[in-house]
């Protein structure tokens, strides 16, 4: 979390008063308190986050004022070691009270550790399967996938993991039997099952066995002739340093993500969260190039594969989406409302997971730019779909929104919202 800094101060009272504002003006602009402001000038409190970004667009730093920040660093997400598609046995519990487990095994800890007990069954590896098994698979399981990928819409990510799990395990049990072509669409498939089982996971708030489950993903994606996945992996580790709010290695990662050999969509996906890391650290126009560069990478024609859409599915102008998201970390929450108000009235109302996590940083922009009785009222319309959800990520906004909402704790819509709002933000996601 950032610290009191004296340097910070004192870059902010000259930056002030270069620009010729009282400190009644920059509170007026920022929406922070006079008091709050001198504190902040005069090194003895150190100023939000929000505080950084809102001052730094109102004064035209250009970032400057938000590198100053001091926060503690965070680490970059460990990259899980790749592996064979077939060496760990996957062990499933579930239970009627809700509280499932999934862990995976080596084979030896398997052996050892005895399964006299469990009910068990197995398929005949001794014998090809047919072609016809593998072809009604495929046809079976890529329409699924866009079953549940919908379904992971309006439900929280515990109820489905354990299906995705499984149907997962089939593919890849499946593809050991099967021709080599029918084993690399399989495979293919499976690993576009094992990139959303990651991204449900990391919506529990579990980021470490969210990415291994992308690198799982990337396994049997390159074991069925498709390397590419493995850039998309990156941009799902910004995601994680994104949320960390680590601005340098979001930033490091998504351009990884953007080798010129990889697919179009690939490189837009991370050019987009290569902007939203330039966000976080307040340089508007990288982070603007950025956004640029992803619209004219996702607007290529894509190569007419009949596998499943890597990343979202649910924005119709996901670069429109991304561009309010970075408005608002920018420290521009009037331009930001605008953006996502539009985008927002995009987006189909079954999709609630989005609906919901982009309906947060709307909310959050208007309560930002001091419009706290709309704020409150958009707040109010989203804690049904928060609290059917359980998203981690969204909860983190919930509460950055909450934290917004409380300095102006006796104004009316705020006190009639509080209580609810606490209640939502502080449920568990796991």
């Amino acid at each position: 979390m950032p610290q009191p800094s004296t340097e910070f101060g004192e870059e902010l009272r000259k930056r002030r008063l270069d620009a010729g504002l009282s400190l009644t003006a920059l509170s007026g602009a920022v929406h922070y308190s006079k008091a709050q402001l001198s504190k902040v000038e005069r090194g003895l409190k150190a100023p939000s986050r929000d505080l950084v970004r809102l001052c730094d667009a109102a004064l035209g730093a250009g970032g400057a004022l938000t590198a100053l920040v001091t926060q503690v660093a965070a680490d970059t997400p460990d990259e899980p070691a790749p592996g064979r598609v077939d060496e760990e046995e996957w062990i499933m519990q579930l239970s009627p009270g809700g509280p499932n487990r999934f862990h995976p095994m080596g084979r030896r800890e398997v052996m050892s550790a005895g399964a006299a007990s469990l009910m068990a069954w197995r398929s005949d590896p001794t014998g090809p399967a047919s072609p016809a098994s593998g072809a009604g698979m495929l046809e079976a399981s890529r329409s699924l996938l866009t079953h549940y990928r919908r379904l992971g819409q309006t439900v929280e990510p515990g109820l489905l993991l354990p299906v995705l799990i499984a149907q997962t395990h089939t593919l890849r049990e499946l593809s050991a039997h099967t021709d080599t072509g029918t084993r690399r669409q399989l495979l293919a498939l499976g690993s576009r099952y094992a990139e959303y089982v990651g991204w449900l996971v990391q919506e529990t708030g579990d980021e470490r066995a969210a990415l291994w489950w992308t690198q799982r993903a990337v396994d049997m994606a390159a074991a069925g002739g498709d390397p590419a996945l493995a850039g998309y992996a990156l941009i799902r580790r910004a995601l994680v340093t994104l949320y960390r709010d680590d601005a340098e290695q979001t930033i490091a990662l998504a351009r990884r993500a953007q080798d010129g050999t990889l697919p179009p969509r690939i490189r837009g996906l991370a050019a987009q969260r290569e902007a939203q890391g330039h966000a976080l650290a307040g340089n508007l126009r990288a982070c603007l190039r950025a956004l640029e560069r992803a619209r004219t990478l996702l607007e290529r024609q894509e190569d007419g594969s009949d596998e499943p859409v890597i990343g979202t599915m649910h924005l119709p102008d996901p670069v429109g989406m991304v561009t309010g998201w970075c408005l608002v970390d920018l420290g521009r929450p009037r331009e930001a409302s605008e953006e996502l108000e539009q985008q927002l009235a995009l987006v189909s109302q079954d999709a609630v997971r989005t609906q919901v996590r982009y309906g947060v940083r709307h909310a959050l922009a208007y309560a930002s730019a001091g419009e706290i009785d709309h704020a409150c009222a958009l707040t109010t319309t989203l804690l049904d779909g928060v609290a059917t959800v359980r998203s981690a990520t969204v909860t983190i906004d919930l509460q950055r929104l909450a934290r917004v909402l409380a300095r102006h704790s006796t104004h009316p819509s705020v006190r009639r919202l509080g209580p609810r709002l606490g209640t939502v933000s502080h449920l568990s996601t796991s």
